[in-house]
Formats: structure tokens, C-alpha cells, sequence
């Protein structure tokens, strides 16, 4: 799974996703992108399973690029536990996805292939995509 190199003292406030992404709206390594039409949070095991979803589907031809990274940490406390005492133990590393921004590219296989490794993608993720290319012009 990913996560951060150092996690030691992270127990960050939860950061919003609301608004539109800053950068990282636009198609820069592939010829096909995943775009999220809403925002919200990837976790770290959402990325892990889209990436197999689409490698496994190409048979590792072309290329895969992954514009997130699940830097954020989200803590939970255990059921049965009553409030107060801090905050929770850390749970799952998660990415903060605002709408507009590009999370996966690929290239160097056929439309066809792409949209549908790119279909496959989306089905494990907990935000709506859309499929974008280079041709489209987005912005």
C-alpha cells in the first residue's frame, strides 16, 4: 500500500474537497486520463486496486501514470470506545481528490483499451470520473 515515508505525529485535521482542484487539470503524460466529476478521498488500497485493474487489463503494455498520493491521515477510534481521551489511532492514508483533477494517465496503447482500463479504474474508486483525452482540449 502507499503511505507517507515518515508518519510519525500525523494526526492531521480532515481537509476539505470541496471546490474545484488547483492544478493537475490537464492531461500531461498519457493520451487518456481519469477525471474526478466530484470530489472526496481515495484511500490508499482504492489507488492500489485501480492501478492492478488497469495494468492487468493493458497485459502491461503502455504505460500507467499515478497522479495521487495518499499523504493525508485519517484516524478512527475502535467500536466500543467511549468520546474524549484524544483523538483516535491512525487508521488509512488517504488522497484529497477536488473536482477537476486528473488521477490516473495512460498511453502507449488503443483507444479502446484505454477507455476500458480506465473503465475498470473508475469502478474502484469512491469519487464519479470521467474519461478524458488529449484531443478533448480540457482544461
Amino acid at each position: 500500500m502507499l503511505m507517507p515515508k515518515r508518519t510519525k505525529y500525523r494526526k492531521p485535521h480532515r481537509l476539505s474537497y470541496e471546490g474545484k482542484a488547483k492544478g493537475n487539470t490537464e492531461l500531461h503524460f498519457g493520451e487518456y486520463g481519469l477525471m474526478a466529476t466530484k470530489g472526496g478521498y481515495i484511500n490508499s488500497r482504492q489507488i492500489e486496486a485501480a492501478r492492478i485493474a488497469m495494468t492487468r487489463y493493458t497485459k502491461r503494455s503502455g504505460k500507467v501514470w499515478i497522479n495521487i498520493f495518499p499523504h493525508t491521515a485519517r484516524t478512527r477510534k475502535s467500536i466500543g470506545v467511549r468520546q474524549g481521551k484524544g483523538k483516535g489511532s491512525v487508521d488509512e492514508f488517504v488522497a484529497v481528490v477536488k473536482k477537476g483533477k486528473i488521477m490516473f494517465e495512460i498511453g502507449g496503447v488503443t483507444e479502446e483499451v484505454a477507455r476500458e482500463a480506465l473503465r475498470l479504474a473508475s469502478h474502484k474508486l469512491s469519487v464519479t470520473t470521467k474519461i478524458v483525452t488529449k484531443e478533448s482540449g480540457v482544461k
